[in-house]
């Protein structure tokens, strides 16, 4: 990738007995505007604190404990040592579990892309890959674990890049079964065939090529041109953004003709080793409040991976 791309994870990919090394990369920026919150006063940051919700009264984080609620006001607690064993292993790896046609997944699956780049010795297997899933059409459907998420991926190849694009969970996209819509086909929704041409032709005066510069975020850009007013006149607040934390080491390849043979005599079903589990992040659960009463907006560009 280029000299501004940080690694932001370091891994593998693996389909079979082949290994190969890869770094991963954000492939896209939320670039919005953010207000945040100050005391008009005094302008201090209005902070967060750990809120009792029936009595308002602010409580210590030893009292805290994880719930999940299986009916309206009922929760079965758990404990950090029962979420820690069934928390998901980091193995540093993206495994294929399957290769699928390329547009066998709809869209509204797609959730988050990120680029994938050789390290180490990984260069000529990457290349194969890519181009074996571009003449055949194929993608591949991977599990991959990221900052203790595990995720459902997609390996994509795009270009001279291979993209892993994060998948929702089957359970997180809702059916259309449940809607209102027209019947299927032209026939079905009563479309004449006047109605079909004219629609037609106004497509295809409206077509064009994929620019997305042509293509602003409008709030955005008027948003942003008041702030760079109000900072010409002096008028502003720094906030600090926390440092990033640094991406692990990764594997290295070994024979790249040996282990596709032998994966296509049966190696295929050998599983990656698991490194100990990661431990559970501890986030207490808290609610926005004012420590010195009234607030007020400022605005400030944000840009996350």
């Amino acid at each position: 990738m280029g000299t501004g791309s940080r690694t932001i994870w370091k891994g593998a990919i693996t389909f079979g007995l082949v290994h190969i090394p890869v770094g991963l990369h954000t492939a896209s920026i939320e670039q919005g505007v953010d207000f945040d919150w100050l005391d008009k006063r005094t302008m201090d940051p209005v902070g967060y604190k750990r809120i009792n919700k029936k009595t308002g009264k602010e409580i210590d984080k030893e009292n805290i404990v994880k719930g999940i609620a299986y009916e309206d006001g009922k929760y079965v607690i758990i404990s950090p040592d029962e979420i820690e064993a069934v928390f998901p292993r980091t193995t540093q790896t993206i495994e294929i579990q399957r290769f699928i046609e390329a547009d066998g997944i709809p869209f509204v699956y797609l959730e988050r892309p990120y680029y994938l780049a050789p390290i180490g010795k990984g260069d000529k297997v990457y290349a194969l890959l890519r181009e074996v899933l571009l003449k055949t059409g194929k993608v591949g459907l991977a599990k991959v674990v990221i900052a203790t998420k595990q995720h459902l991926a997609v390996l994509v190849p795009s270009d001279r890049a291979l993209v892993l694009n994060l998948l929702r969970w089957g359970d997180e996209v809702r059916s259309f079964d449940g809607l209102d819509l027209p019947s299927a086909g032209v026939k079905g929704a009563g479309i004449s065939a006047a109605e079909m041409k004219m629609a037609e032709q106004l497509v295809m005066d409206m077509s064009g090529d994929w620019k997305p510069d042509d293509f602003k975020d409008e709030f955005k850009h008027q948003v942003m041109k008041l702030v760079a007013k109000k900072v010409k006149a002096g008028k502003t607040e720094t906030v600090m953004q926390p440092e990033e934390e640094a991406a692990a080491d990764s594997a290295q390849i070994i024979d790249l003709a040996e282990l596709l043979a032998q994966s296509l005599k049966g190696g295929s079903k050998t599983k990656a080793t698991g490194t100990p589990r990661a431990s559970a992040k501890k986030k207490a659960t808290a609610s926005k409040k004012s420590s010195a009463g009234k607030t007020v907006a400022v605005t400030r560009m944000r840009k996350a991976a």
